[in-house]
């Protein structure tokens, strides 16, 4: 069943509460929001139903488990029609975790996650580089990351 996106107030409170800590059971949402549990549930269902909610993810810290470079990489297609081609071969490297197509200077940007230096330049060299349609790639390594954070969601 697919509901049409009409959202209301609650509908916003609940994703941005929900984006905060997914981990807050129904009934304590519902507490701090001032509804039922029940209610909760009915809204996160229609919110995935409809496709607002994907799902949801646990937040790792990667340098714990001994992932060290963060890399973006910013990528020249040949043609951009070759974007959906050059996509699907690009989303079957695991380190590749976030990809946009984009206007500016380049055609595509990735982010990379890698263990080390190594591994790095086998993603940039024995991956990227084989991909057809792919002119060239220029790659900058992220010293820190200063700011990771959810959008702000405002209903009408």
């Amino acid at each position: 069943m697919s509901y049409k996106l009409n959202l209301d107030k609650l509908d916003f409170q609940i994703i941005q509460e929900m984006m905060e800590n997914a981990e807050i059971s129904y009934a304590d949402l519902g507490k701090k929001l001032f509804v039922s549990g029940g209610t909760i549930h009915v809204r996160i269902k229609k919110l995935e139903e409809c496709g607002v909610v994907k799902g949801t993810r646990l937040s790792v810290d990667l340098k714990a488990l001994g992932y060290d470079v963060i890399a973006f990489i910013g990528i020249f297609l040949e043609k951009s029609s070759l974007y959906d081609t050059v996509a699907k071969e690009l989303r079957k490297i695991p380190e590749i975790v976030r990809l946009n197509y984009t206007t500016g200077n380049y055609s595509m940007f990735a982010e990379v996650v890698c263990k080390d230096i190594k591994q790095l330049r086998f993603v940039l060299h024995d991956e990227l580089q084989k991909i057809k349609g792919i002119e060239r790639t220029e790659t900058f390594i992220s010293l820190d990351e200063s700011l990771n954070r959810n959008v702000v969601v405002v209903g009408e």
